[in-house]
């Protein structure tokens, strides 16, 4: 099992990647392999950050010879995928969006199809819009076909639609056990979804 965590917040040691590290640990805990990802670190190093859809299907032409393609192979990889932001005016971090609209070449040789998604989200308050940003990474998930995790039983609950936190994410204990609980929930899930994404071992990323 590779289960890979994108951090999506424009902070590499804040409050997101507080939460996604202690959702990964629980994934390694639970036998898988992990990998963080910093998606600002992705974009910082483009000369175009943004998705142009310069062609479509997309054939991943614009980072063709750069060091994204072989960070395209290991998302293509991935058995498990977590997904974090902070909550920007309800909603992803344009960081998370934008690295993500650079998996359209994932999508069209439907590299991601039947990979395990859980979502976590952080926001300044208790109320601060975790629950749309959550929901948003969801539906990011869903159009590559994804499966995406939430609640579990009662006493092994991962929240409804994700972990969310208060900030400071350290002090937050609810939020850290339910991320725990979404690492774990992830691994069990792609374990028994495994045979689902053996379609995509037949189709050549590039």
């Amino acid at each position: 099992m590779l289960v890979i965590g994108i951090n999506g917040s424009p902070n590499a040691h804040g409050n997101t990647a507080v939460l996604l590290q202690e959702s990964l640990r629980a994934a390694a805990e639970a036998g898988a392999g992990t990998q963080l990802i910093f998606a600002a670190e992705v974009l910082y190093k483009l000369k175009t950050p943004f998705c142009v859809a310069c062609e479509n299907p997309c054939r991943g032409r614009c980072y063709q010879g750069t060091f994204l393609v072989d960070l395209m192979e290991t998302l293509a990889r991935a058995d498990g995928i977590l997904l974090a932001s902070p909550v920007y005016f309800g909603e992803v971090s344009a960081q998370l969006k934008s690295f993500w609209d650079r998996t359209r070449r994932l999508r069209n040789r439907r590299k991601l199809i039947n990979v395990v998604g859980g979502a976590l989200s952080v926001g300044a308050a208790r109320f601060g819009g975790q629950e749309t940003t959550l929901q948003s990474i969801h539906n990011m998930m869903l159009v590559q076909g994804m499966i995406v995790v939430g609640d579990g039983l009662s006493e092994d609950d991962a929240g409804h639609f994700g972990a969310a936190a208060q900030q400071p994410a350290q002090e937050d204990n609810n939020a850290l056990k339910r991320a725990a609980v979404l690492g774990k929930r992830v691994v069990q899930v792609a374990q028994a979804a495994a045979p689902l994404r053996a379609v995509r071992d037949n189709v050549p990323l590039f």
